[in-house]
């Protein structure tokens, strides 16, 4: 179907000036270019030019997946608590599940996620091995009450996502599956457009051993991402971290007990025992989900990671100040010699070869200098505790780790039998034994890859969107009425005639606000009809994206964009 659009029907109110809450490229340009309009923090409504590019998003992540043979389907948004609760999920989600009650006070949440439902559904209606591997997906509005909603469409309340779940009879089916859907994940990145790194990470509350997230790099993106040369990549919050370490003391120490009085941080007690933080050791505490204190050593100079330090101790909580007084612990001197009764010390790997820790004294005032594993006190277990950052060693080939930041696009999940123990869901093999469906799930945020898109597709004018997810194609800018305005249509209907997405800029506005909005919404070729070039026979072609302006000859100037934009269109075809 032809696509022409007429700027005096649209409704785009653009702005001129930038929202006092909008911080991130996306979020101003989205309400500039009148794409987008705030209902509540964190909650946008989609105005018909929005609309549309996330309608074009959304088909190009439709056609990766019905290439592969995902069957398209969609799921209720409002979930029983009961699916829920089976699953364990509840209770462990937290306060970003939306929750509700209906009118007879029974239990519901808006979903977030849908593993819970398809669980239910599949195990309802498929019972045999013959009718496996199964892939299903939707498109669909989720809700996720975030507790710092922000950023425009990167970190909002309600989100369109693309979720998709497989089911398989074995590990090897699923990592067939598995391996196709992220290829797929990275073909959507390259139709959007998107400089993008698949990275190692969490799988945080979907579950899960194995999982991988594509990054579309951008220095507005709220994760970190460590990368070597060799093409390994990881969330720093998920990557295997081996950290240099060249301590000052080689040999064992006597153990010194020294005051420290008003030292609290490792900054201030490098600086006072003149070392370096790299050769001290903090302590952070934390407390097992049956109550036991668990002491995390980690170098001076790097952070623990909190979900390295669950993976070490499942449900591990950092305490909170309540919880310091609760253990009688100081909490500025902290440290494994003669820790409370029972306290599990857990130390980073990259420490056990160091012979001389500058610790805490467990007491206020007091730190020791010289501990030494194994004499002084025990390490119950060594394991990857902090955040990897860059100038690490690359785990795949020894390089030296380089960082970057991302926005997280898509992310694909191994969940085993997480979901389908827990619930009980099952089919019968060819022995006729009943077994738990291996699943895999498999996300795609729709509106955050659309925001994505405009950060890393952006300059002082506006957006330049990729011709594969802009509103239309090629915009006609006629700068007066009469045989102008004439010759504007002319142009603009054999346009459509050859199949061409177009927008005329047909209001009654000065050449400056054409221009301004036609470089702020970010059309991708856009040709300016006036009366010197007519008089001349020659018109002006701009590509948004370089901002380079081209005098073509009027009796060719439809051929030429044409050609444009068929060239464009073939850097994104499927």
């Amino acid at each position: 179907m032809t696509v022409a659009l007429r700027m005096s029907n649209l409704y785009a109110p653009t702005l001129k000036e930038d929202p006092a809450e909008a911080e991130l490229a996306s979020h101003r340009l989205l309400l500039r270019a009148g794409m987008i309009r705030k209902t509540a923090a964190g909650i946008y409504t989609f105005l018909p030019l929005g609309w549309r590019v996330l309608n074009k998003v959304a088909d190009i992540v439709r056609e990766e997946m019905d290439a592969i043979g995902s069957q398209e389907m969609v799921m209720t948004v409002l979930q029983p608590a009961e699916l829920w609760t089976e699953s364990g999920r509840w209770d462990d989600y937290g306060p970003e599940l939306m929750r509700l009650k209906d009118r007879h006070a029974r239990d519901f949440c808006l979903g977030p996620t849908h593993e819970e439902l398809i669980t239910t559904l599949v195990d309802n209606d498929t019972r045999s091995y013959r009718e496996l591997p199964l892939s299903l997906y939707q498109i669909q509005v989720k809700f996720r009450d975030e507790v710092r909603p922000r950023f425009g469409l990167l970190r909002g309340r309600e989100f369109v996502m693309k979720d998709a779940y497989s089911f398989h009879v074995d590990q090897t089916s699923l990592q067939e599956h598995y391996d196709e859907m992220s290829r797929a994940y990275g073909r959507i990145c390259e139709r959007l457009a998107l400089e993008y790194r698949p990275v190692v990470a969490d799988s945080g509350q979907i579950g899960g051993k194995v999982t991988t997230e594509f990054m579309a790099l951008a220095e507005a993106g709220e994760a970190e991402l460590v990368y070597c040369e060799c093409g390994w990549a990881a969330n720093v919050e998920a990557a295997e971290t081996r950290v240099p370490r060249s301590p000052a003391v080689s040999e064992p120490v006597a153990l010194d007990k020294r005051p420290t009085p008003g030292l609290h941080t490792i900054a201030e007690l490098a600086e006072a025992w003149g070392i370096s933080e790299h050769d001290t050791v903090k302590t952070m505490a934390g407390k097992s989900p049956e109550g036991r204190l668990v002491f995390f050593c980690v170098p001076g100079d790097r952070e623990l990671n909190p979900v390295k330090a669950g993976w070490a101790v499942s449900g591990v909580e950092l305490l909170d100040e309540a919880d310091f007084k609760e253990f009688g612990i100081p909490k500025g001197s902290l440290g494994p010699v003669d820790p409370p009764a029972g306290t599990l010390v857990i130390a980073d790997a990259s420490l056990k070869g160091d012979v001389a820790w500058g610790v805490g004294a467990n007491e206020d005032g007091f730190h020791l200098y010289g501990a030494q594993p194994g004499r002084d006190f025990e390490v119950a277990q060594w394991a990857d505790l902090v955040f990897a950052q860059p100038g690490d060693e690359c785990p795949d080939c020894g390089g030296e780790l380089l960082g970057a930041r991302g926005i997280e696009v898509s992310q694909v999940f191994q969940l085993g039998t997480k979901y389908s123990e827990a619930m009980g869901a099952s089919f019968t093999d060819e022995n006729g034994d009943e077994r738990p469906f291996v699943m895999g799930c498999y996300g795609v945020g729709v509106s955050r890859s659309l925001a994505a898109v405009i950060e890393q597709h952006n300059d002082d004018g506006g957006i330049a969107w990729p011709i594969s997810v802009a509103p239309a194609e090629v915009a006609v800018l006629p700068l007066g009425d009469g045989e102008i305005a004439t010759a504007a249509e002319g142009l603009y209907n054999a346009l459509a005639d050859r199949g061409i997405e177009v927008v005329i800029d047909d209001r009654e506005e000065r050449p400056g606000v054409k221009f301004n909005d036609a470089d702020l919404i970010g059309w991708p070729f856009q040709i300016v009809v006036g009366k010197k070039g007519l008089a001349e026979g020659k018109l002006e072609v701009k590509d948004r994206a370089t901002n380079q302006k081209t005098s073509v000859d009027l009796d060719c100037v439809v051929e030429v964009v044409v050609d444009l934009v068929h060239g464009e269109r073939a850097k994104f075809a499927h």
